[in-house]
């Protein structure tokens, strides 16, 4: 997006400076516009912007961005030079002011005084809420293999009907958490299955109401038990039941499973085709947990999805809108040049709405262990974007449990992890990864819809309002290679949190002239 583009709206008759008027009727008083009775208004001053181009006439100025009714009305110049207002390494360093104008706070302004830069806000593409903050639950781990995970993780379950209190605090502390990083929009796994029956479900469903107003938390029921209980069953079992019934709950917006936990690949292909049913039945998303393995001679189910997808659609059997995310997909990581192509050719030119979602800090820890040297197990964001043009999402997945006992639950503390793992540091590269946690994150979410604006990384009009605020960035690569930790999260035109570090060091004395040097006599 060039800047006569960005400052000249679509509409030849629109100004940038156009603000939501107050009509005067014959009473001659000012009656507000329903833009500003029914939404808040916020005016960011002073902040940088992203953009899809490196030219440092566009990236360097500052902008204010105007958001009314939870979208971006307009955005204009603010001045000629970004640096104009401090030095980037200014210490302390400037933190955005923010006023409410009325009492209501109904119309806000956020003076970002020439520091940090304004991104789309961050997306957990795909997070545990039930298993968050478990692992001083779960027995000690000794091996740290996935089989292990699964049986200390199931004895920690069976706890959760007898112990909601704890299960509500956990996802409530990881909502918050995640909050304060700047995320907006969250799939958050919740599980059905026999130990926990819909204990998960309901605590998700309550944190989903409590939250609505600062971040969307997108529950989805999942089913990471087997749907058939042994490899002799023609027919599911409970966890199918329990899962079709979790999918009529009121909030809930998506379905998914773990097609590689069932006992054979025939009854994995079978979960698959009961998850699509169960999606077309409710009208919901899909989410897969799929081809996680580095195993050559395993069939990569992907293509079972793609061929099974591609038939409901042409067959009238897929609700428009929906969307099907795979995660892990460790297994791709094998694929030769021809499987790319041959999946570009489905996801990019034809057009299949699914959306592949990589899980460094799981796949990393998990993936590999049986090899003398770990591989990078894991999707590879900048490289696939580059050489096939297929957009992927990372995600955190887990935070504190035995599938992923390290990392924090920043979506973008991936992107510096993906810098090093891809060896990817260019600006270009620093884009990919970016957008991986944010636009691409979303569409995983929530699939694309008609009509709406194009994604972009840079504020349009039109757009959704949700944006972090990075304090102490400047530019795109920055906030890639080291992301502020100070923060401010908009949601739909409305700062809903915001997060600054407090420091402190030791006051330094004058240091005392140093004495004339002397040699040491031989």
């Amino acid at each position: 997006m060039g800047l006569s583009q960005l400052l000249n709206p679509q509409s030849p008759h629109h100004s940038p400076y156009a603000r939501p008027t107050a009509t005067l009727p014959a009473n001659g008083h000012a009656t507000p516009s329903p833009a500003f009775t029914d939404y808040p208004s916020l005016v960011i001053r002073n902040v940088h912007l992203p953009f899809d181009s490196d030219d440092p006439t566009l990236a360097d100025p500052l902008y204010n961005v105007y958001c009314v009714g939870g979208r971006v009305d307009s955005v204009e110049l603010a001045t000629t030079n970004g640096n104009s207002q401090g030095s980037r390494h200014s210490t302390p360093p400037h933190h955005p002011e923010y006023q409410a104008r009325d009492r209501q706070g109904v119309h806000a302004e956020l003076d970002a005084q020439g520091r940090g830069i304004l991104l789309p806000a961050l997306c957990h593409a795909h997070i545990h809420l039930d298993k968050c903050f478990l692992l001083d639950q779960c027995d000690e781990l000794v091996t740290g293999h996935f089989a292990e995970a699964l049986r200390v993780t199931a004895k920690a379950k069976s706890t959760f009907p007898h112990n909601r209190d704890d299960l509500y605090d956990r996802g409530r502390k990881l909502i918050l958490q995640s909050v304060e990083c700047g995320v907006t929009t969250m799939r958050a796994h919740v599980e059905v299955d026999e130990a926990v029956h819909f204990a998960c479900v309901d605590t998700g469903l309550r944190l989903q109401k409590l939250f609505r107003d600062i971040c969307h938390v997108q529950i989805a029921v999942f089913a990471q038990d087997p749907l058939f209980a042994s490899p002799m069953d023609d027919r599911p079992g409970l966890n199918y039941v329990l899962l079709q019934s979790a999918v009529h709950r009121p909030g809930v917006e998506a379905v998914g499973s773990a097609p590689y936990v069932e006992p054979t690949i025939a009854h994995a292909k079978r979960n698959i085709d009961l998850v699509l049913d169960l999606a077309l039945e409710a009208g919901l998303h899909v989410d897969f947990y799929l081809d996680y393995n580095l195993e050559p001679g395993a069939e990569p189910l992907v293509w079972y999805v793609l061929d099974r997808l591609r038939e409901r659609i042409q067959h009238g059997r897929w609700r428009p809108g929906t969307h099907v995310a795979i995660g892990h997909a460790t297994r791709l990581t094998l694929f030769s040049q021809e499987e790319w192509a041959r999946l570009r050719a489905a996801l990019v030119e034809e057009r299949l709405p699914v959306t592949l979602v990589g899980l460094p800090p799981s796949d990393l820890y998990m993936m590999g262990r049986h090899m003398e040297s770990a591989p990078r197990s894991t999707l590879n964001v900048p490289k696939l974007a580059e050489e096939h043009g297929i957009r992927v999402a990372m995600a955190v997945n887990n935070v504190e449990n035995a599938f992923t006992p390290q990392g924090p639950v920043d979506p973008l503390g991936l992107c510096p992890l993906g810098v090093a793992i891809f060896q990817a540091g260019t600006k270009k590269d620093c884009r990919a990864l970016l957008e991986s946690v944010t636009l691409t994150a979303r569409l995983a979410v929530e699939g694309a819809h008609k009509g709406a604006p194009p994604p972009s990384i840079t504020p349009a009009r039109g757009m959704r309002a949700d944006f972090v605020l990075l304090h102490e960035n400047d530019t795109l690569h920055g906030a890639a290679l080291n992301p502020s930790f100070s923060r401010t999260t908009i949601r739909r035109g409305q700062v809903v949190a915001r997060r600054v570090a407090q420091t402190w060091i030791l006051p330094q004395k004058t240091p005392s002239p140093d004495p004339p040097y002397r040699a040491s006599p031989v």
